[in-house]
């Protein structure tokens, strides 16, 4: 019997670490699967529902799954032709994972309570032995995994406070509609340059960027147990904070900085940040950031005596996708990176 080829092929993700089963015996009890995903302190047990499925050979694979970590965040591609079943052993997962589905559904078991991801409807979840999965048939779905030490992290520096609860995501998430739909956007954005050889995973300014990104996105995006103490209230702002801040991106923006070296450096907490400029400049410290390093590669263009390519000086800045920096630069700056060079060379 054969079946269309799946989606997760390793030819099509080059960049990513691609697993994939043709023998419904290695979706069966002790997953044989589980032996070839990278090193961890997890084993995934796959069962398939149908139980004449697991009798029937295939040509082609019925499972497929592409994973690629870089530094804190991790992202992968899953696909299953057959509905299974999916019991985990182990430690409690270093990851809070966030899953999309592009087709088909999954549910989620933890603690004796479902959550069920469907078309515009997710998962936010960290997995450890009291969670299991089962899967549907002709499922398709991406998730983005991020670790919980960075999470925690951010938002102990947004509530200036250590956490006496530990962090835990209400597990339903409605990727269609308010900060949740900017975060699905965000997150496309990572499986797009993951799957790049030379993207975001490559550079770690960008890295950076996109993990304290994605780290304050989830926290504002996602109801979790700490949602209301982060409602609660703001801190006094000072514009000193502000003017320290923005010197020390100033200084350190083709580094990978991070906002919680940002806030140490301006003397507050990040919610404090937020605060100051939100109320003085009008935008968040993330966008502000982005914004000098854009002034800093129209700097460096605009010497006369550089002979650096605008995309070599742009990714040094952490701008690792051309046509998105390009419409940046020129919605700034009303020109081309290009015509900025033609002109300093001119001169």
């Amino acid at each position: 019997m054969s079946i269309a080829a799946l989606t997760v092929d390793p030819a099509r993700l080059p960049a990513f670490n691609v697993v994939q089963a043709t023998d419904p015996a290695e979706l069966d009890a002790h997953s044989r699967v589980s032996d070839r995903f990278p090193a961890n302190s997890r084993m995934y047990k796959y069962s398939l529902r149908d139980r004449t499925v697991r009798a029937m050979r295939f040509e082609q694979p019925i499972f497929g799954l592409a994973i690629r970590g870089s530094g804190p965040i991790l992202a992968s591609l899953g696909e299953n032709r057959f509905a299974t079943d999916v019991a985990i052993d182990g430690d409690v997962d270093e990851y809070f994972g966030f899953a999309i589905m592009l087709a088909g559904g999954m549910t989620l078991v933890q603690n004796r309570q479902e959550a069920t991801a469907h078309a515009g409807q997710g998962l936010a979840y960290r997995t450890g032995p009291a969670s299991r999965f089962t899967i549907g048939d002709d499922c398709l779905r991406t998730s983005v995994f991020l670790k919980v030490g960075e999470v925690v992290k951010v938002l102990e520096h947004l509530l200036d406070a250590r956490l006496r609860m530990p962090l835990e995501f209400r597990p339903e998430v409605d990727w269609t509609r308010g900060l949740a739909a900017s975060l699905k956007r965000q997150f496309d954005v990572v499986l797009e340059e993951f799957a790049r050889p030379d993207g975001m995973a490559d550079n770690p300014v960008a890295l950076a960027a996109m993990t304290d990104l994605l780290a304050r996105l989830v926290l504002v995006a996602v109801p979790h147990n700490h949602s209301d103490r982060m409602e609660a209230g703001r801190a006094a702002v000072v514009p000193a904070y502000v003017r320290r801040a923005e010197d020390f991106m100033r200084a350190h923006c083709a580094e990978p900085i991070r906002m919680a070296q940002v806030a140490d450096a301006a003397g507050c907490s990040l919610r404090t940040l937020d605060a100051v400029f939100q109320q003085f400049r009008g935008t968040t410290p993330l966008s502000a950031l982005h914004g000098i390093r854009l002034e800093q590669v129209h700097r460096e263009l605009s010497l006369a005596g550089t002979d650096a390519p605008p995309a070599a000086i742009a990714r040094r800045h952490g701008f690792t996708n051309a046509s998105r920096f390009a419409a940046a630069f020129r919605r700034r700056f009303g020109e081309t990176p290009a015509e900025v060079l033609r002109r300093a060379r001119r001169s």
